[in-house]
């Protein structure tokens, strides 16, 4: 089959989780001029991208039989587990099948398994960026594995990420990913820490926003989510803390097996579980804000 021609010529691409990242890739890519088939299990969101002028279909395996290349962006390993023995099941010609979700090593490799036994080609290529990001394409693909395919990739992905690169074997994607969120944990909390610094020195933290973020002190971070904590509100999330904690737990078992120590992410990990006991799993990840604000 030629990947490249459909890819190119029929500008169509499968998208399985039409979730917070995956609803606003699908919507961008829509408006670049894709036929984007898409499935969710939840029917709130199928509405909603159907209308937003994504071709719904009724199950994964259906996706599969009418797109030469796949995305998956799911929020557990069990679903992408799923998603891959659908696809590997659908009696389907090779494809190229894009896993953009944060999951561990191993699960990746499961999932990688699974395709190659039906003949798809796998590619680990986990997005760096938030929700909000994703709705004004500002994300960066870590794409690794194989790289004839994700060359026949880079028109997909320049349409709704502003940056990708291969970074290599299988596996590089995810393990590029893990490095990035360390730093995203540490970079969120020591934002938060500043804020509530600020605002019992007295000063305005609108103000506050303007001039650190620009500055040396600034990081993405900081310019992404202490305007959120400026005014307390966290919906909606771009990274909701219950997810999230997902993530955090990944990148400790990473640096666990490599025997590194990491003392400013660890030190991160307690305030996360704490504004999971405040109740706050379904809010921004910004509202670790509110953690630190009671102590």
């Amino acid at each position: 089959m030629d990947f490249e021609g459909r890819l190119v010529m029929d500008k169509t691409v499968g998208l399985v989780g039409l979730g917070i990242m995956g609803s606003a890739i699908a919507r961008n890519l829509v408006d670049r001029g894709w036929r984007v088939i898409g499935f969710d299990i939840d029917a709130a969101r199928r509405a909603e991208l159907s209308r937003d002028g994504v071709t719904v279909v009724e199950d994964a395996a259906s996706v599969a039989r009418d797109a030469p290349v796949i995305m998956t962006s799911l929020p557990t390993p069990a679903a992408v587990a799923d998603v891959a023995r659908a696809i590997a099941n659908s009696g389907q010609p090779p494809r190229i099948v894009v896993e953009l979700s944060t999951l561990s090593i191993a699960d990746k490799l499961a999932f990688e398994s699974l395709l190659r036994g039906a003949g798809h080609i796998a590619l680990d290529c986990p997005l760096s960026g938030t929700g909000a990001q994703a709705k004004n394409r500002d994300l960066v693909v870590y794409a690794s594995g194989d790289s004839a395919a994700i060359a026949r990739c880079a028109p997909l992905f320049a349409d709704f990420a502003r940056q990708s690169a291969d970074l290599g074997s299988y596996g590089n994607g995810s393990r590029m990913k893990f490095i990035a969120n360390h730093l995203v944990a540490i970079h969120n909390v020591a934002s938060a820490e500043a804020m509530i610094l600020a605002e019992r020195a007295g000063l305005d933290l609108k103000m506050v926003v303007d001039m650190v973020g620009p500055g040396a002190g600034g990081s993405r971070m900081f310019q992404m989510r202490a305007p959120m904590m400026v005014e307390r509100v966290y919906e909606p999330a771009t990274m909701k803390v219950s997810i999230w904690q997902k993530d955090m737990a990944i990148i400790g078992e990473f640096a666990d097996e490599l025997g590194c120590a990491t003392p400013l992410f660890s030190s991160t990990r307690p305030v996360y579980d704490q504004a999971m006991a405040m109740g706050l799993g379904d809010q921004d990840t910004a509202a670790v804000f509110e953690v630190l604000k009671k102590s």
